[in-house]
């Protein structure tokens, strides 16, 4: 099992201090969960902190064997405004970690992509006018972050019956900051030009590819993260979407490699462990 970096009281500690300091600041929580401090407010990214996909898959011929400690019991985060789910999978969609944040966080807003939105409501047992929902295109700001939904292709671009995008990613702008989350994807026709208008500063990119005998849908490999972040001049990128279950996993070496090629800075995060926007240069484990 590995350890984090750094969880609970010290996981807490370490975001009270960022919180009362210059700039912007990101921990990796595990799988795609990303947990965004700037300016006092807290933007939390596709969050999956509890066991509920390894309860589920137990006695299943698909265990999902989880490999990282979880990091933080979500109901101690009673600190964060917004909370993003890129599309309906569990691991980013997850009642077991947002109830409690509700719980936590009475007031907090939840996004959702507008195809999911009544799914949703219905797996949180909310109302669905609890729910913001954005579609591919639109933009919405709540206190200090505008979230701009850009489509995503997991294993491809798909539309519901009202042609809104099935999987989304975010890009958060905030004063002269922008940032990417993804969501699971893979490359696709139009990603680039989607990208491109908001010159990057960061790009949280799944990196564990795709392999049939998984029986999941893919996403990027390292390779595809490093060719994207370079094609997009994206200034820093950080990795995600490994280290979790241990039927889908992979390591960030050949990001690293091929992202030293093309001359792209890569932050490798342990889970718990901050990104501060005073941050440069390539981190390894």
């Amino acid at each position: 099992m590995i350890i984090p970096w750094q969880k609970d009281d010290a996981l807490l500690a370490d975001i009270e201090t960022a919180r009362q300091q210059d700039g912007f600041h990101l921990w990796w929580l595990g799988q795609s969960g990303f947990l965004v401090a700037w300016q006092g407010q807290c933007l939390l990214l596709d969050p999956y902190l509890s066991d509920s996909l390894s309860d589920k898959y137990v006695s299943t011929d698909k265990p999902h064997i989880r490999m990282t400690e979880q990091v933080i019991d979500p109901a101690r985060l009673d600190f964060v405004d917004l909370v993003t789910s890129s599309h309906s999978h569990t691991d980013h969609l997850d009642a077991a970690t947002l109830q409690p944040l509700l719980q936590a966080n009475p007031d907090m807003e939840i996004v959702v992509p507008a195809s999911q939105q009544q799914f949703a409501a219905e797996r949180l047992q909310l109302d669905a006018g609890r729910l913001q929902s954005l579609d591919a295109g639109q933009q919405l700001t709540l206190g200090h972050f505008t979230l701009h939904a850009v489509p995503a292709a997991h294993d491809e671009l798909e539309r519901d019956d009202q042609g809104r995008y099935e999987f989304l990613g975010y890009v958060v702008t905030f004063a002269d900051w922008s940032i990417y989350h993804s969501g699971d994807t893979l490359l696709y026709d139009g990603l680039l030009d989607a990208l491109r208008p908001f010159d990057l500063d960061l790009a949280m990119l799944p990196i564990n590819g795709r392999a049939a005998e998984r029986r999941v849908a893919g996403n990027l490999w390292g390779r595809e993260a490093a060719w994207l972040a370079e094609r997009a001049d994206i200034d820093m990128l950080v990795p995600c979407h490994y280290d979790m279950f241990t039927f889908n996993t992979e390591t960030p070496d050949e990001l690293l490699r091929e992202a030293a090629a093309l001359g792209r800075a890569v932050t490798v995060l342990e889970c718990g462990q901050r990104y501060s926007s005073s941050q440069s240069g390539v981190t390894r484990r």
